[in-house]
């Protein structure tokens, strides 16, 4: 480490001030390998294409898939300083705690101390000691320029309160609680204090990384899948099967793993598999099923081997149900009705109007509204 880095350090101790807690590696207790997600604050202005090369993601894609990019992103787009970009990488459990698997790989360059490419290169991610334990040095001042460095990027690999989930390193911004962060991401405060080992909401500071899980969509995998169990967290899409198939997470549709085949060249140059399910009307993977009933069939992938795309049929259904007056009313509605009535119960207010209408394909109409005291809202659902 270099005598500007020592001063620095030492003037930071002697005085007093708190330096900005830096990643600790998150718990992981089993021996299990996964897809995992961490935020990059860019610590000046650059490129997606430089953000690729540092933290050695193979495809731009893979990027973009993650950040809900389009996939027409130019890899030459500006990241702003300061902006934020999610890194997607392979996760490794082992002894208790979760790094990224060999991955990225930094190369030393003139100048450089382990503290400098630890604060200022990955954005405090990872801590000096860290990167000197995972890289056996000896003696953190002696590093040589071009010598080659793993970066152990914090992850987990574990279910959550019995899901599987994507776990994702969300490095926490200025004014946030543990409350907003919990709500944005669809959590429980408990779980967050609980994966991260904090006693007090109150001790969460601005930069700490955070282990926050994120909902993945439900699939039909085949256990015996080259990418089981596929977790794929809400909001985001990744190319498998050697780049034959996208799948996106969106959990306005019901949360289910929506995949279908890509116009992407095969990762090793061949002909992508079929992806025939057969059946009734001999559907390919995303193919629906036409009906004039609410129930329809879904040809979905569930995995693949070197050799073969696995398919299987899944029946859906977008059928109302009634409620207790006979009345029609969109099943994938039915809690929220449910809780609103509840709160009208409670505030005493009784109201003579009809559930909203339902259309035969089980949407909202567009005029649907349930009106009460604080209360009103109006959507569509596709």
């Amino acid at each position: 480490m270099g005598s500007a880095t020592l001063l620095l350090v030492l003037s930071i101790f002697i005085s007093g001030v708190s330096v900005i807690p830096t990643a600790e590696g998150f718990n992981c207790t089993s021996n299990a390998t996964c897809r995992a997600i961490v935020d990059y604050v860019s610590p000046n202005t650059t490129t997606l294409l430089d953000i690729q090369t540092r933290f050695g993601v193979k495809n731009l894609r893979s990027i973009l898939g993650v950040n809900s990019m389009p996939l027409s992103t130019s890899p030459n787009q500006t990241v702003q300083s300061k902006q934020k970009i999610r890194i997607p990488f392979h996760c490794a459990c082992a002894n208790g705690s979760g790094t990224s698997n060999k991955r990225p790989v930094y190369k030393v360059q003139p100048g450089d101390d382990l503290y400098h490419i630890a604060v200022d290169v990955f954005s405090r991610l990872v801590t000096y000691p860290q990167i000197q334990a995972v890289n056996h040095i000896k003696d953190a001042n002696l590093i040589e320029k071009g010598q080659e460095l793993w970066i152990p990027l914090p992850c987990s690999c574990d279910d959550v309160d019995g899901s599987k989930v994507v776990h994702y390193g969300h490095v926490v911004e200025a004014g946030s609680s543990v409350d907003q962060i919990a709500s944005v991401y669809g959590t429980s405060p408990e779980t967050l204090l609980r994966l991260n080992g904090i006693a007090n909401a109150k001790d969460l500071q601005a930069g700490a990384v955070l282990d926050v899980p994120l909902r993945a969509c439900n699939s039909t995998m085949n256990s015996s899948s080259l990418d089981y169990p596929l977790l794929v967290a809400n909001g985001t899409y990744v190319f498998t099967a050697k780049n034959c198939i996208k799948c996106n997470c969106d959990a306005a549709n019901n949360s289910m793993l929506q995949c279908e085949p890509t116009d992407i060249k095969h990762s090793e140059g061949e002909t992508c598999p079929s992806m025939l399910c057969g059946g009734t009307g001999n559907l390919y993977i995303g193919n629906l099923t036409s009906s004039s009933s609410c129930n329809r069939t879904r040809c979905a992938y569930s995995g693949y081997t070197n050799e073969t795309i696995f398919t299987t049929l899944v029946n859906e259904s977008t059928c109302p149900v009634s409620d207790s007056n006979g009345s029609k009313i969109c099943s994938s509605w039915v809690p929220l009705l449910i809780s609103a009535h509840l709160g009208l119960l409670f505030l005493h207010l009784f109201h003579n109007s009809s559930p909203p209408e339902c259309q035969t394909d089980g949407r909202w109409r567009e005029d649907a509204h349930l009106v009460g005291p604080s209360l009103a809202f109006s959507r569509t659902r596709g």
